[in-house]
């Protein structure tokens, strides 16, 4: 009788752990950004943010008491790398969610395969405006985002260069990829729109070393200010250019002028470049915008105190809160119940770039509207805010009715 009764308890242990240890299996969310090459001090900055959401969470207990297991992928900024990774992140890894994508091209090729998997994809860098309206024949859309589309930008881009500053005769400089010309064409709707075409339209490479021959054509044509859109290492060229030729206009263009290795490479000659911004590392007129930055500054400790990519670090932390929010109401990992509860967000999500209060709805899947951005300077190595004024203002609420 008691060899049966040991039997009995064991057998019984052995359920209850068994059981615990499913109710405490791990919801993965996939992580896809380029953590390498000329994109990866976005890339990094969001993997972080997302590790610093994520670490967060899994000590307060996780998501429905389940914690979250970040499975990360380099998709190396190119498009062929980002399909592989979502199929693998999809069909192998068994993801809930996948969050990232830092470049326009690489979402546009990846994102149609969590789409037709009905699984979300938080966009929380990519800011091409069509990334949320790639699918409109289909009857549900997973794709969601909480950067500023540069349908948002570009208006702020040209408000500052022919509104505020003037300028009649502006030219444009932008990369041949996805999101480059996607930029360049929203430059043209927003100048259109105030009765000035650019002077000249000069495309380059990445790569590209060596911008003499675009800058000599805009520089022929009287141009007064450049607008680009492009990544870091590029558009330094372009200041360093320009500085060769001993030809200093304004730099004004899309928020990767913020970046690192923009303000790294052009040294000096980066000064002065200005951007729309949804977040500036010296946003700390909130408690969360404080803890935040003192928070990943201690867990990641980068080069003089300064976080490579604040927007992107910024917007990736929020987009794990935003993903834990929508689980926890839908109290599913189900994909489809995720996206319903995403669409209608009951409860606000304080977040380090905004309150995102209803933020999405079923038919509009932009997190950030046109009140959020601000405009940041680069200045001294740093960014920071080009009207000092912002820095100040209260924190935007981003309500859908």
């Amino acid at each position: 009788m008691q060899f049966r009764m040991k039997h009995l308890v064991a057998a019984f242990s052995l359920a209850v752990a068994a059981t615990s240890s499913y109710a405490a299996d791990p919801i993965k969310i996939g992580v896809s950004g380029p953590f390498t090459g000329g994109s990866s001090s976005m890339g990094v900055s969001m993997r972080d943010g997302v590790r610093l959401a994520a670490k967060e969470i899994n000590a307060h207990g996780g998501i429905m008491g389940r914690p979250i297991q970040l499975v990360e992928r380099d998709d190396e900024a190119k498009n062929e790398r980002g399909v592989q990774i979502a199929q693998e992140l999809i069909d192998k890894e068994k993801v809930v969610a996948t969050v990232g994508f830092i470049n326009t091209g690489v979402a546009l090729a990846a994102q149609r395969f969590y789409e037709e998997a009905k699984i979300p994809v938080m966009n929380n860098v990519a800011t091409g405006t069509i990334i949320t309206k790639q699918f409109p024949d289909k009857p549900e859309n997973y794709i969601f985002r909480n950067s500023a589309a540069d349908n948002i930008q570009s208006p702020m881009i040209v408000e500052e260069a022919v509104g505020r500053r003037g300028f009649k005769k502006v030219a444009i400089l932008a990369d041949s990829t996805n999101y480059g010309q996607l930029g360049r064409q929203d430059l043209e709707k927003a100048l259109a729109a105030k009765g000035i075409k650019p002077v000249a339209e000069e495309k380059f490479n990445i790569k590209d070393v060596d911008m003499t021959a675009q800058l000599l054509k805009a520089k022929q044509a009287g141009a007064e200010a450049i607008l680009t859109y492009g990544i870091g290492p590029e558009l330094a060229q372009i200041a360093n250019g320009m500085a060769k030729l001993g030809w200093k206009v304004p730099m004004i263009g899309s928020w990767t002028l913020s970046m690192a290795n923009y303000i790294d490479n052009a040294g000096a000659n980066g000064d002065g470049a200005i951007m729309p911004q949804t977040f500036i590392q010296d946003s700390n007129n909130t408690p969360k915008r404080k803890a935040f930055v003192a928070a990943y500054l201690k867990e990641f400790k980068p080069k003089d105190g300064r976080i490579d990519s604040p927007v992107s670090a910024a917007q990736a932390y929020d987009s794990i809160y935003l993903l834990k929010a929508a689980i926890e109401q839908a109290k599913s990992t189900d994909g489809p119940k995720i996206r319903e509860a995403l669409e209608d967000l009951k409860t606000p999500v304080e977040g380090v770039v905004m309150t995102y209060n209803h933020p999405y709805t079923k038919d509009d899947h932009e997190a950030i509207t046109a009140n959020v951005p601000v405009m940041g300077e680069v200045k001294g190595g740093r960014v920071v805010f080009a009207n000092p004024a912002d820095k100040t203002r209260p924190v935007a609420n981003g309500k859908k009715s």
